[in-house]
């Protein structure tokens, strides 16, 4: 197959390249005839090949044995099974006693959602730990980084530290934590015993569980944005610092007017990471409590599917809080894709 596409890469190539010689020598082909339209007496195929090679490169053809397949995988696997999983959510479907009826599709699942309240209570706690989990990651984020980047003593040692939470699964995290946030012997009522305060729950209470945690998956993620942001502050040169140390700006000013303007292209890049991490932070409180029921104030739409999908057999309903999760990452991605276009980096 390969061969093949060979040759018929470098046939149109050759056809191309006698029509463009052609036209170069005013209309005369090498038999001494002018020709009226070489443009028009070429066929589709070669204008087509010609189309491709100005839009997708010279070796589109030659390398479709490569990408082709994948292409043909992915968008069975992936792209196909959101089509279907859109349709199904346009459907009644639960249980496992019919198949899904795709000949009379609404939005009654979707209206379903509107009016329920435990659905509105996710949304809510799924923006919360959106928001409030990347600016709290990026903030601690930053400070390290700029910290480390000051150049202390035992740099390596710190950031291989700050690092290391990011290896772990959100199994081994969520059970962590679990030990660390322990009623009677948790290592954070300790602590705070120590100032006089507490025993508290911190995953027995409604008003704090979420915000507890956003603190274990900031505790995690807070390396990565580290090593994002040193790595912007190592590429910005030393000549800025140095004309503003010249101008009479202190470190602070330095920073906050100099500096982080700056790292516009870090904080981005690492925002839209952390928003897709805490969308898919059912690992974590699935694995914080062994089940699909996260404690209450912590359910998001991401728990809330899998519940209705697997515990309850509401297909169809389930499909449509993935479609809305779906259309949430495309609203988070979707702009970063542009952004990134524009500044030519796709």
């Amino acid at each position: 197959m390969l061969d093949f596409y060979r040759r018929l890469y470098h046939a149109l190539s050759r056809s191309s390249w006698d029509e463009e010689t052609a036209r170069a020598d005013g209309g005369v082909v090498s038999d001494g005839s002018v020709t009226d339209s070489p443009a028009s007496e070429s066929g589709p195929l070669e204008r087509l090949s010609s189309a491709a090679d100005r839009r997708l490169g010279s070796d589109f053809i030659e390398s479709a044995p490569f990408w082709l397949p994948p292409f043909l995988l992915m968008s069975l696997f992936v792209y196909g099974a959101i089509i279907w999983n859109l349709l199904i959510s346009l459907t009644d479907y639960q249980g496992f006693a019919n198949a899904p009826d795709y000949s009379d599709l609404d939005f009654e699942m979707y209206a379903r959602a509107l009016a329920d309240p435990g659905f509105v209570d996710a949304a809510v706690n799924t923006f919360i730990l959106l928001i409030a989990f990347t600016v709290a990651t990026l903030a601690v984020g930053l400070v390290l980084a700029i910290l480390i980047d000051r150049g202390i003593r035992f740099e390596n040692s710190f950031r291989t530290i700050y690092l290391l939470p990011m290896s772990l699964s959100f199994v081994v995290t969520a059970q962590f934590w679990l030990w660390m946030y322990n009623f009677n012997n948790g290592i954070v009522n300790r602590v705070i015993g120590v100032l006089g305060v507490g025993p508290i729950s911190w995953l027995g209470n409604q008003g704090i569980v979420l915000w507890a945690v956003i603190f274990a998956l900031m505790w995690q993620f807070s390396g990565y944005a580290m090593v994002v942001y040193l790595a912007g502050l190592r590429a910005i040169p030393t000549e800025h610092y140095e004309a503003a140390k010249v101008d009479g700006a202190s470190t602070l000013k330095m920073y906050w007017r100099v500096i982080i303007p700056q790292l516009k292209g870090a904080t981005i890049s690492a925002a839209v990471v952390l928003m897709v991490f805490a969308m898919k932070a059912f690992d974590f409180l699935y694995s914080l409590v062994g089940g699909y029921r996260p404690p209450n104030g912590a359910d998001i739409l991401a728990t809330k599917m899998v519940r209705e999908a697997y515990a309850n057999l509401n297909w169809a309903y389930g499909a449509a809080i993935a479609i809305v999760l779906f259309a949430m990452a495309l609203s988070v991605i979707g702009p970063y894709l542009v952004y990134e276009y524009r500044r030519n980096n796709l």
